[in-house]
């Protein structure tokens, strides 16, 4: 039934066609035309149909519509399509900038924390290895790029050694995974652990990954790290250039600190903390002598504007060397230091 037909009093009247028909007068031409191309013919012509019957909306209908499309946003359903800067260019030209921020922050917090996986937060990690270690890889890839970094490397370390690597290599590849199959990977863990409860975080990636393996002790990383880099070399390097960063020396040990400067480039320094926080500056003046560290800042000002490039180079042969003692065991940046 048109909307030329009966009246309409409120949301409730309205046809999903004549819902999308107010969406569409609402966005407007350009962006009712962005939207028309994911649709079908027939659903082209049917909201068509409902826009030329409409010749007025009741301001009430209008922001009922507006915000059951929010709602509709805030179930991923379309921001998982389109995006969360489609979703925000939408609702900006709709609700305008201010409520477009709004409603574009509480839904990113939603997507980040409604993900599925809440119940796993209070689980012993040897007791969810017995409910996963027989589920196929991949299924166990999403489970554990849901848990916190600490948890899920522990995890990981309990399951079969022949399936790690496999695992790691799938995670690192779970950029983006459809809510449905998030869904139903949840769901099928859930039906085993039905009075597990808490809270979840985000999903995998190559960063998720090197931040798991860093928590599982130098031996157990190494290992894993040397199986992938047989089986993928590319990924492997992407994830050991993820797991220690130059900023991530803070972390460090004054201990540590004194014996990476035995061992770096004094020039190399100096270029390295033109652009490092000033914080991890003070931290390697600090484990100088007092006539050593005058110098280095001297040193620095003196050296004037510096390309980025030739700071990370500098960063980069530093982390390389900090790397190598962590290797020999001089050092210890495992978990953070």
């Amino acid at each position: 039934m048109s909307a030329q037909a009966h009246a309409i009093n409120s949301i409730d009247d309205l046809t999903p066609y004549q819902k999308a028909a107010v969406l569409s007068i609402a966005l407007g031409d350009e962006i009712s035309a962005k939207l028309f191309k994911n649709l079908s013919k027939n659903e082209i012509e049917a909201i068509s149909k409902e826009i030329a019957f409409m010749k007025k909306i009741d301001p009430n209908i209008y922001k009922a519509v507006v915000k059951e499309f929010y709602q509709m946003l805030k179930a991923k359903e379309y921001a998982t399509s389109g995006g969360i800067e489609y979703a925000k260019e939408i609702l900006v030209k709709t609700l305008g900038p201010e409520e477009a921020r709004r409603i574009i922050d509480k839904l990113i917090k939603l997507l980040e924390s409604n993900v599925g996986f809440g119940y796993l937060e209070n689980i012993d990690p040897k007791q969810l290895v017995k409910f996963i270690q027989n589920e196929h890889p991949q299924t166990i890839a999403v489970i554990l790029s849901h848990l916190d970094q600490s948890k899920a490397a522990e995890v990981l370390s309990l399951l079969p050694k022949e399936i790690q690597i496999d695992i790691v290599v799938r995670m690192a590849s779970l950029e983006n995974i459809s809510p449905n199959v998030i869904k139903r990977v949840s769901e099928m863990l859930e039906t085993k652990m039905e009075d597990l409860s808490g809270s979840n975080v985000e999903i995998g990636g190559i960063r998720a990954v090197s931040e798991i393996i860093n928590r599982m002790g130098r031996t157990e990383s190494k290992s894993l790290i040397d199986q992938i880099s047989e089986k993928n070399p590319d990924l492997a390097s992407k994830i050991r250039d993820m797991m220690f960063v130059f900023e991530d020396i803070i972390k460090l040990s004054n201990s540590d600190i004194q014996e990476i400067l035995k061992h770096i480039d004094k020039k190399d320094l100096t270029i390295a903390l033109k652009g490092a926080p000033e914080e991890l500056s003070k931290k390697f003046f600090s484990n100088m002598s007092s006539r050593a560290a005058e110098t280095l800042k001297e040193e620095m000002e003196f050296l004037g504007p510096v390309k980025v490039k030739d700071v990370e180079r500098a960063q980069k042969a530093i982390v390389d060397i900090v790397r190598r003692l962590d290797e020999e065991g001089v050092i210890s940046i495992s978990g953070g230091g």
